[in-house]
């Protein structure tokens, strides 16, 4: 016999595979509203600012205002102020508050530790430890009905942009993941890019394997769309190697001579940091091509990783490279960056100095929490993309990963504090 738990799953995806990708979010939360008797339900996605969530609605022209309008689709915009819904992302756990006769309900849309957004419904009575999990398990639910249909519309991704894109700008995003965050048993992953006014060629960039973890941190030179194709040269040659697979090594050696035969403006190179990282070990491979050193947080203190040294990609074709190993040790916090959260006018931030101090945060809250920093010191334009890539080692990767709804909740940052 199907349980009720079972029926309200099928429900779900009844309803998110009868709806087009543009109406499947719609159509799964007014399922659970129905379900749980509310008499609001509105899903609220991230804003790519990591500041702020966007309600997305459907509104005909005339009906409703909103900070922002395409056709009848309608974008609000709803800054982080220490309020519940930041503690509901921030701490990846249900906030229930009470407004006058009503019940609000905040649950992290979650998947893999990437928060995407919060699941908001109003009930008339306060909901018991049933009702709550049930909204968790659709808030999760939720999250995969987001992934598999933002594929097949541009609706998520206007709605998560509070500010218009460049051309360059739209080639560099299109080089990132597409999940900023991974957790998986033996660690926890996180990357940021903070862009300047005019596109540095930042990116960063993860794959993860049965036992091994890939990821890299890169910065083509220049502005400009110019400096976003670079970035595209560069990406594409060391996915395409790490896909054969190929090494460190090869896989710099390819992508060296890739960005020399083919960069539009002659001259043109990036740097970066290759990581390779076993998850059966903890022993880490590492290349730094002409790139500002990782840095390594452990015991509480900050150290450059040592390792050869190696010319940008793309400098000289015939040239060499080479890479170092390490070996991590459980709470050992790995950050790469690019030299926009050091140089010029962000030279202010002492970035060795502030990282054991956020030692407790997330992966997910410490990159944005750096790049806070960075803009306090340097101000509200940078002068060049500044971009994190936080790793978090817990130890090999034997046990299955423990998390509900999505996230890991003994890894999550704790609450704001009043």
């Amino acid at each position: 016999m199907e349980s009720s738990q079972g029926r309200v799953l099928a429900g779900l995806l009844d309803a998110a595979e009868d709806a087009s990708p543009v109406e499947a979010v719609e159509a799964v939360t007014r399922e659970v509203g129905a379900a749980l008797n509310a008499s609001t339900v509105s899903f609220l996605i991230t804003d790519l600012s990591g500041r702020a969530l966007v309600r997305l609605a459907h509104v005909p022209f005339g009906d409703a205002g909103g900070d922002r309008r395409h056709d009848d689709e309608v974008a609000t915009v709803q800054p982080f102020d220490g309020g519940a819904a930041e503690q509901a992302l921030r701490t990846q756990t249900v906030q229930v508050t009470r407004q006058a006769d009503d019940w609000t309900v905040l649950a992290p849309v979650t998947d893999r530790g990437e928060a995407i957004g919060l699941l908001e419904m109003t009930l008339p009575t306060e909901p018991g430890a049933q009702a709550l999990g049930e909204i968790t398990r659709t808030a999760h639910a939720l999250a995969f009905v987001v992934i598999a249909n933002r594929r097949h519309t541009d609706l998520f991704e206007w709605g998560q942009r509070t500010t218009p894109f460049t051309l360059s700008a739209e080639i560099q995003r299109r080089l990132l993941p597409s999940s900023f965050t991974c957790e998986a048993s033996a660690f926890t992953l996180s990357g940021w890019l903070e862009p300047a006014a005019s596109i540095g060629g930042d990116t960063f960039d993860y794959s993860l394997g049965r036992d091994v973890l890939h990821f890299s941190v890169t910065d083509a030179m220049g502005h400009g769309v110019a400096s976003a194709l670079t970035a595209t040269l560069g990406v594409g040659s060391l996915r395409n190697t790490r896909r054969r697979p190929a090494g460190l090594v090869e896989q710099a050696d390819v992508a060296n001579a890739a960005v020399a035969e083919h960069a539009v403006v002659r001259g043109s190179y990036v740097t970066a940091v290759l990581g390779r990282l076993d998850l059966r070990t903890g022993v880490c491979a590492l290349l730094n091509a002409g790139h500002v050193p990782p840095l390594l947080v452990r015991d509480g203190t900050t150290q450059p990783v040592r390792l050869p040294g190696n010319l940008p990609l793309g400098m000289f074709a015939d040239a060499e490279y080479h890479h170092e190993e390490i070996t991590l040790q459980p709470g050992d916090r790995l950050v790469l960056v690019t030299d926009g959260m050091l140089e010029r006018n962000a030279a202010g931030l002492d970035l060795p100095a502030v990282l054991p101090t956020l030692g407790d945060l997330h992966p997910r809250e410490a990159v944005r929490a750096l790049a806070d920093a960075v803009l306090q010191v340097a101000g509200h334009t940078l002068a060049d993309d500044a971009t994190l890539l936080v790793l978090d080692w817990y130890g090999g990767h034997k046990r299955g990963r423990v998390a509900s709804a999505g996230a890991d909740s003994e890894r999550a940052s704790a609450a704001l504090s009043d």
